[in-house]
């Protein structure tokens, strides 16, 4: 039982479904609504393992949507709002440093354009992504919603649909501005349908920084690890889709991770209501 991987903060929300080969058709569109939960965490992963100075709530409600501007090209914004609180002293002992408190602010924006530029056997498509600094810092919390740059993503990902199966793999990395470093990154899931209604799907997300980045963050921030510099984790775990009519559905994840660094190690779910138009 000791060597089962820790749960760890998972990125399992609409940014994984995005990571998709398959476009809308033209005039078509899906939407997600989705909260994620990680509560009262004090653990990160470090080299060594480090704690936060006080237990962090981390909730994000996200709004993701994906609309085909032609049947092989479409568009996707992603919004995610976070609302976080620093909570009790994790040593009552220490002289504090950062303050309790909440902060409801948007983290960063994210629009995107997917081609696919091959249909047949297999699908091969290309994504770029540009996620705007729109987060916010709290000095005296050392609350942070999201990085305080600007990334741009280029991704290429293939896939292939088996009647009831499917498989879809990506690869690309993520650029950040400000003197953060950027990630390589790589992952894959796959899926098949258990009933007439429910998808069960198996996902591998993989992060790893390049450590190529110089930024200075404020010392409050480092005490909560919240987007600060060289985050980076190996992750794994489930989705599941059920559809409750042709255009209705509601989505559910968890996972959990093989490595990590400046990432939270605590239990996060993802659950989604989605509708198709």
């Amino acid at each position: 039982m000791k060597n089962l991987p820790k749960i760890v903060f998972l990125f399992i929300t609409a940014s994984l479904f995005s990571q998709s080969p398959w476009t809308q058709k033209k005039g078509e569109a899906y939407t997600q609504f989705s909260f994620t939960s990680i509560a009262n965490y004090t653990a990160i992963f470090g080299d060594p393992d480090y704690s936060t100075e006080r237990s962090i709530t981390d909730n994000t409600l996200q709004l993701y949507s994906e609309y085909g501007l032609t049947d092989k090209t479409s568009l996707l914004l992603n919004v995610p709002l976070k609302l976080i609180s620093t909570n009790e002293l994790v040593d009552d002992s220490a002289i504090a440093l950062t303050t309790e408190d909440n902060e409801t602010s948007l983290g960063n924006i994210e629009l995107s354009l997917k081609h696919n530029f091959y249909k047949k056997n297999w699908l091969i498509t290309g994504q770029l992504s540009v996620e705007a600094n729109t987060a916010t810092f709290n000095e005296a919390s050392g609350i942070r919603t999201g990085y305080d740059a600007w990334t741009v993503t280029p991704l290429f990902i293939i896939g292939k649909s088996f009647n009831e199966i499917y498989i879809q793999a990506f690869t690309g990395v993520n650029i950040r501005s400000n003197d953060y470093s950027s990630n390589f990154k790589l992952g894959g899931e796959i899926g098949k349908k258990i009933t007439d209604k429910i998808w069960l799907i198996g996902f591998l997300d993989i992060s790893k920084s390049l450590n190529d980045g110089t930024i200075n963050l404020p010392t409050n921030n480092a005490l909560t690890a919240l987007y600060v510099n060289n985050q980076e984790y190996g992750s794994f775990g489930l989705k599941a889709i059920g559809e409750f009519t042709d255009s209705f559905g509601a989505t559910f994840g968890f996972g959990g991770a093989f490595f990590g660094n400046n990432v939270a190690k605590a239990p996060a779910l993802t659950i989604g209501l989605y509708k198709k138009f």
